[in-house]
């Protein structure tokens, strides 16, 4: 395992002695998952097309990320993906499903290995994290949120807030030469994370139908999981409406972070909603959880 993880992260751009002694620190560490018995909250949220360069920070390092158990299948993500980048810049855009203006994204991806790195809750920026406003909350639910959130990646699997990333580009949905579609490649890799930051506590899914072809809860974690659609009813007819769904995510997962409580089952939490102003309504149960509607009247 050793030798062939070397040979990986060599092949991401990563020096020889840097790739000799990471891989052999982190085979040793992908091979226990550590036993979380902790009750607590996961809340699973989607990375977000929109992310924020850092012109300065220190580059990417595998070792430091949470989840150690999943750097194997991160550092061959990340070389399909710089392979990809580097071979072909106009095939790459196609495969990224860019236009022909986003040549700039392809090379940023190349550059993957050594590109300054930012804490997660800094590089994405898209609707839902900038309705939460991680920044302005208060210091107690800020160390929530670092607790309590771990945001589905396409090129890491899952992250923690303070993981620390360069921006990239790379969706649930893209198949890469090497290594086949991404949300199929994680759906192999991802459960003995996913279980180790759940512990024992209730799972919020809050993720969008393509990354949640990432990560099925087995039967005994379904039970307590719940997964939220947002619906806006205007004159008595409900409907999905995307950017104002990112949106209300947002919100509510804001709100259960100041409000600090931890609702263990799905029944619970639909109760906790309720009482923090949110007009929800019970769904089936099934492979994915309990579902939760949340209806609004307002965008």
């Amino acid at each position: 395992m050793v030798a062939a993880l070397r040979k990986i992260l060599m092949a991401a751009r990563y020096p020889v002695a840097v790739a000799a002694h990471v891989a052999t620190r982190l085979s040793r560490a992908a091979l226990t998952v550590r036993p979380n018995k902790v009750a607590s909250v996961l809340i699973l949220l989607p990375p977000s097309e929109a992310k924020t360069s850092r012109r300065r920070g220190k580059p990417l390092d595998l070792d430091k990320l949470s989840s150690p158990e999943l750097t194997l299948a991160r550092a061959e993500v990340l070389d399909a993906l710089v392979r990809l980048c580097t071979t072909d810049i106009e095939a790459a855009a196609h495969t990224l499903g860019l236009g022909p203006r986003q040549s700039d994204e392809v090379l940023r991806n190349a550059r993957l290995a050594t590109a300054p790195t930012a804490r997660a809750d800094q590089v994405y920026s898209g609707v839902l994290y900038a309705t939460l406003g991680l920044t302005s909350l208060p210091s107690a639910a800020r160390r929530r949120a670092t607790s309590w959130l771990a945001v589905a990646s396409g090129l890491f699997g899952l992250l923690r807030l303070a993981d620390r990333v360069p921006a990239y580009r790379l969706s649930g949905d893209v198949s890469l030469p090497w290594l086949g579609t991404v949300s199929t490649y994680w759906s192999r890799h991802l459960d003995p994370a996913v279980r180790h930051a759940a512990g024992a506590g209730l799972v919020v899914d809050l993720r969008s139908s393509t990354y949640a072809e990432f990560w099925r809860p087995a039967a005994d974690l379904a039970a307590r999981t719940v997964t939220l659609r947002v619906l806006q009813e205007v004159d008595g007819s409900r409907k999905v409406v995307s950017h104002f769904n990112k949106a209300t995510k947002g919100r509510i997962v804001r709100a259960l972070l100041e409000d600090g409580a931890r609702p263990g089952t799905p029944a619970q939490f639909a109760d906790h909603l309720l009482g923090l102003g949110w007009k929800v309504e019970v769904g089936d149960s099934g492979r994915g959880g309990t579902r939760l509607e949340v209806v609004v009247d307002a965008l």
